[in-house]
């Protein structure tokens, strides 16, 4: 079954405000997004059958982003609270997403979030996770589709979509 994809700006204004709060000008906000939403259009060139990205791989996508600029300037470390609560106090969907976001993960199998933690939030690729763990690249993907299908469970269990 094809997803169609959600048009371009969906979650921009999101991504956007999330960013804006962590750099100093709009102008550099701007530009992290850009990046945040080419990264995104890469991902679904590479796999044109894959729902568009949510709204939780996108602030995972913008924390690295924000992580490199970070590095690249060699600033002081960021506060990690900022770095951790994309949801603010207008944003009840983004802070239902993250809490059902950890919610899930806190259940997760502990072989399945080995996998995942690493490749979702962390960006590691299949080898040096398998290296890390002492398995295969095969389990390794088999392990994060496991977990990606339960996220999409419990996801469902509180009524959000991607």
């Amino acid at each position: 079954m094809r997803v169609e994809p959600e048009p371009a700006g969906t979650h921009y204004r999101e991504v956007f405000r999330f960013v804006r709060r962590r750099v100093g000008s709009e102008a550099d906000a701007e530009d992290v997004t850009q990046d945040v939403f080419a990264t995104a259009a890469e991902a679904l060139a590479r796999s044109p059958e894959s729902a568009s990205p949510t709204l939780a791989w996108l602030y995972t996508v913008a924390k690295r982003r924000l992580a490199d600029r970070a590095r690249r300037q060699r600033l002081e470390t960021v506060p990690l609270e900022l770095v951790l609560d994309p949801a603010t106090d207008d944003d009840p969907y983004g802070d239902r997403v993250a809490r059902t976001f950890d919610a899930a993960l806190r259940s997760m199998p502990p072989a399945q979030r080995d996998v995942v933690v690493p490749r979702l939030l962390e960006g590691r690729s299949f080898a040096e996770i398998a290296r890390r763990l002492g398995l295969r690249e095969d389990a390794c993907r088999m392990r994060l589709m496991r977990g990606l299908e339960h996220l999409r469970v419990e996801f469902e269990k509180e009524g959000l979509t991607p």
